[in-house]
């Protein structure tokens, strides 16, 4: 047995893709603790946090956003971080195969204002996507250009020859991906997260994939609903206002 499979028990029934493509082998990376008590899955901003809580797990885990599984790892987080720990909430978004209404998803593609044009997130857009602040998660869990396109699925709205809004691959797991989507500030109210959004769902849906959702906030949580989601529970996060030391 190897070890992400003895720590995969800590794990079980939490439905976060991110924890799959990590006990999967195919993003992410693992830490535990000697006895295999307690365990972190590490993919991009996020540490995910199961079993007996160790504050040494915390800190070797700590990163931008801090999903502890249960209350009782909560007083533990604030002792070791203090008050670069800020405590906030995320919205889970049911994984509903079928749900979703092709015909209302291409109408929101069909939507897309007449300025702007959709793209496939290509090789040759990764470094641009990478070289923006707003848009460097639509590929940045990738290994380069080409994997990103080997491996991720994104699609952006194309201003004046520039990417100004797009829905791309967070993550990626064995039947499916985490979507993320970003607009930049000057483009948005305009449609085109909905188009963008839109678009990569149908892909996916058109390729056996399933197109999770997870959402930051109650906008997420609205533009997840608009394009057939339903929201599940809130759960408690951590925001790290980290330095780099502990």
């Amino acid at each position: 047995m190897t070890d992400l499979e003895r720590i995969a028990p800590l794990f079980d029934g939490w439905e976060e893709t991110m924890i799959w493509s990590c006990l999967q082998g195919v993003m992410g990376r693992a830490v535990w603790n000697g006895s295999r008590t307690a365990a972190a899955v590490i993919s991009g901003d996020f540490a995910f946090l199961a079993g007996e809580p160790d504050g040494e797990l915390v800190r070797q885990a700590a990163g931008a956003i801090l999903v502890p599984r249960t209350a009782d790892w909560h007083p533990v987080i604030e002792a070791v971080l203090g008050d670069r720990a800020v405590r906030g909430t995320r919205y889970a978004i049911r994984k509903e195969p079928g749900v979703f209404d092709r015909a209302r998803l291409e109408a929101f593609v069909s939507a897309l204002p007449a300025k702007y044009r959709l793209r496939q997130i290509d090789e040759a857009l990764v470094p641009v996507l990478l070289s923006a602040g707003w848009s460097r998660d639509l590929c940045s869990a990738f290994e380069g250009p080409a994997d990103c396109c080997r491996r991720g699925l994104g699609f952006v709205a194309m201003y004046e020859g520039a990417p100004v809004a797009g829905a791309g691959s967070y993550c990626v797991y064995d039947g499916g991906i985490e979507i993320e989507i970003d607009t930049r500030e000057d483009h948005r109210r305009r449609g085109l997260a909905s188009a963008c959004g839109a678009r990569l769902i149908l892909e996916c849906l058109d390729r056996g994939l399933y197109p999770s959702w997870d959402a930051h906030d109650l906008r997420s949580v609205s533009l997840a609903e608009k394009l057939g989601y339903h929201r599940g529970e809130p759960y408690t996060v951590y925001w790290l206002n980290w330095d780099g030391t502990l």
